[in-house]
């Protein structure tokens, strides 16, 4: 039996306890194999216990210290609990060691758009978005880190290309009204946008404030 497969497909199904005893035997089956460690080092991350979790991706990396999932699982956990620098570094080092697929490179933009390393962030967005053009997710954020770094004229399209997606993203209306405000002086483009995201999420209070302020210069 594959104990690691068992214990993800427990996992995903919410059943923590035989997740946990099907990872604990893949470790005493395999104590050398760095895959045990990781699942299990997921599996406590999901609940929220952060000081063992980090012991197991931890253990999982002296094993082996090319184990682009296990700096990947640690670097999540450090993001989930603000610690937005080292989870750069590791997730810089999940992508050195091949880590598959966008999700390293939007998780590394975002923590460094946490520090406020705009111009930086933005190299790491662009990739995720190359490899994963159809995620909102990270379509939006691309979007915003282009406008953060006042290059409107790409965040612009992206935004549209989102809303002809989703005429219902809220945040992609409420960006684009942003960048309209910023960018144009008849303030109706702005409005229209953030309109639409108020009549999507009426309690969108970024969106209020923000229309509420081009109307009383208007």
């Amino acid at each position: 039996m594959n104990w690691n497969e068992t214990g993800i497909h427990a996992m995903h199904t919410g059943d923590y306890e035989d997740a946990a005893k099907s990872f604990t035997q893949a470790i005493e089956e395999e104590p050398e194999n760095e895959v045990g460690y990781i699942n299990f080092g997921n599996l406590l991350a999901i609940m929220n216990d952060v000081e063992r979790s980090e012991r197991f991706f931890q253990k999982a990396l002296t094993l082996n210290d090319k184990a682009a999932t296990a700096y990947y699982g640690l670097a999540n956990l450090y993001y989930n609990t603000e610690r937005f620098e080292e989870a750069a570094k590791l997730y810089e080092r999940a992508i050195r060691n091949n880590l598959e697929g966008a999700d390293g490179h939007y998780m590394l933009s975002k923590s460094l758009q946490m520090t406020d390393q705009l111009k930086l962030a933005l190299p790491y967005a662009q990739r995720a978005y190359e490899l994963a053009e159809s995620d909102e997710e990270i379509t939006l954020h691309y979007a915003i880190l282009l406008a953060s770094n006042e290059l409107f004229d790409q965040a612009k399209p992206l935004l549209e290309e989102l809303l002809e997606a989703n005429s219902q993203h809220a945040d992609a209306h409420y960006n684009l009204g942003v960048l309209y405000a910023l960018t144009q002086e008849d303030p109706a483009p702005a409005l229209k946008h953030l309109d639409a995201a108020l009549e999507i999420e009426p309690n969108y209070d970024q969106a209020r404030y923000m229309a509420d302020m081009i109307r009383l210069r208007n």
